[in-house]
């Protein structure tokens, strides 16, 4: 005959739920090691101890919950506050300066940088629209979403006032933008700007960030910059 093993005695346990009422007594009798020290407690004393264990798991978990909401709302608010200063912009000129002015203040990125090309002739002279190389549109346009990592040295990244201070970098494609896009198109569209968003914290942008937010931050900054067309 076969020695009875612990699975055994736990399969009993779990399928004669009522043992434990013809045998009360055992609740008190059963000692533990309690995980707060090396004393004893009862059976009924350690699930106690289990299921405020679980209760603080949850509370920690709603206390996360509600931090991130918190956070998600100020960045909402921020975010409406940078598109209703581009809707308050008249001037087409100044739309570029105005998208990285704002974004470095009102996201605290320490620098940013933004360049377009394709422009109407009226604003080829400008400085948004000067000084981009072959290799830097090349380079945009063979990007399918935000790169976010370590700044290898990118030609795009001497457009920062201090190149030297960018350790990690977001560089978002500007895409044409047309009233009709769906998503799809909208993501296939002609690459016609980049912009450079730059920190001296290695980590701030780096590979495995969520890009969710600054992909936004890309579409609604092409859809301004459709007046510089």
């Amino acid at each position: 005959m076969n020695p009875i093993t612990e699975d055994d005695i736990a399969n009993f346990l779990v399928n004669t739920p009522d043992f434990f009422n013809r045998h009360a007594e055992l609740l008190a009798a059963v000692r533990l090691t309690s995980p707060h020290g090396q004393r004893a407690v009862s059976l009924q004393e350690r699930q106690a101890e289990m299921l405020r264990e679980k209760i603080r798991a949850l509370e920690l978990r709603m206390m996360d919950l509600m931090r991130h909401g918190t956070e998600n709302e100020v960045l909402v608010e921020r975010q409406q506050r940078w598109v209703k200063t581009l809707l308050m912009t008249t001037n087409a000129r100044d739309l570029p300066h105005t998208i990285a002015d704002q974004i470095q203040h009102d996201f605290m990125v320490p620098q940013v940088a933004i360049k377009v090309w394709g422009v109407a002739d009226s604003f080829q002279i400008e400085p948004f629209a000067v000084g981009v190389s072959d290799a830097v549109k090349e380079f945009a346009a063979g990007l399918t979403g935000p790169y976010v990592g370590l700044n290898t040295a990118f030609e795009a990244a001497q457009w920062l006032a201090e190149p030297s201070a960018a350790q990690s970098v977001a560089l978002i494609p500007l895409r044409a933008t047309q009233l009709e896009d769906t998503p799809h198109t909208a993501a296939t569209a002609p690459v016609i700007g980049l912009l450079v968003l730059a920190s001296p914290d290695a980590q701030r942008y780096h590979e495995g960030i969520g890009t969710v937010f600054i992909e936004r931050l890309g579409d609604l900054a092409s859809a301004a910059l459709s007046h510089l067309r």
